[in-house]
């Protein structure tokens, strides 16, 4: 098992077997293998799919800021950040300690805390009454989509691995995880602005993207599946 460690207050990452495995199965074309694949999973969930978690809030510094899909985003619209569901998402969000409902848009990317599943609007954490406490436990029911047609365009995944303030900072990350994965790139983040995210990978099936992530989970903290596209 070999350490090394990352720049300067990031944790040692430690890289077993399974970690070289994963980044093999990563560098793989696809149609290599000889295994049969499983069906593709759809390219947006039907309304009806659900979700149980830890929902958030932003507002301030971002209000007026572009969002991932490129919209500015307004706090004081009914929108809100989910990490794979397609722009345009509708979701019905539940508070489950008060009973108070909200639907909301998705037109970001977020939240990237472990155990949180949707970041939503200033005016939609009002109407949730999470102002106050910060965070509540939600139940979320996709109802529909703004634009269908757009929403079942093939998708695209990657893992989330990392963000970093500076570029120096992320570069010598990406280097460093470049020794056991590819690909692995730094893309410029736009909420927020000036930051540098390290995505490893692209997967065009989810639950190809949760399965690398979870075995790269073993090795490497604050790893998250992103749609990007």
């Amino acid at each position: 098992m070999r350490s090394f460690v990352l720049p300067s207050g990031t944790q040692v990452l430690r890289f077993s077997a399974c970690a070289a495995l994963l980044a093999a199965a990563l560098v793989l074309p696809a149609g290599c293998g000889r295994r049969k694949r499983a069906p593709a999973a759809p390219a947006a969930p039907s309304p009806g799919w659900t979700e149980t978690g830890i929902a958030s809030w932003y507002g301030n510094p971002y209000h007026g800021r572009r969002t991932s899909s490129g919209e500015v985003f307004d706090m004081n619209q009914m929108t809100a950040a989910h990490r794979t569901l397609p722009f345009g998402a509708i979701v019905r969000v539940a508070n489950l300690d008060n009973r108070r409902s909200v639907s909301v848009r998705i037109n970001d990317r977020g939240p990237f805390a472990e155990g949180r599943i949707i970041d939503l609007s200033r005016a939609a954490a009002r109407e949730l009454g999470l102002i106050g406490p910060g965070t509540a436990r939600v139940r979320i029911e996709l109802t529909g989509y703004t634009n269908p047609d757009s929403a079942g365009q093939p998708p695209l995944f990657t893992i989330q691995a990392g963000s970093f303030a500076d570029r120096a900072s992320a570069e010598r990350y990406r280097d460093q995880l470049r020794r056991r994965y590819e690909p692995v790139d730094i893309v410029a983040s736009l909420t927020p602005p000036g930051a540098y995210r390290i995505f490893v990978g692209r997967f065009g099936d989810l639950r190809e993207a949760e399965a690398a992530a979870g075995e790269m989970r073993r090795d490497v903290k604050e790893v998250y599946v992103v749609r990007i596209r």
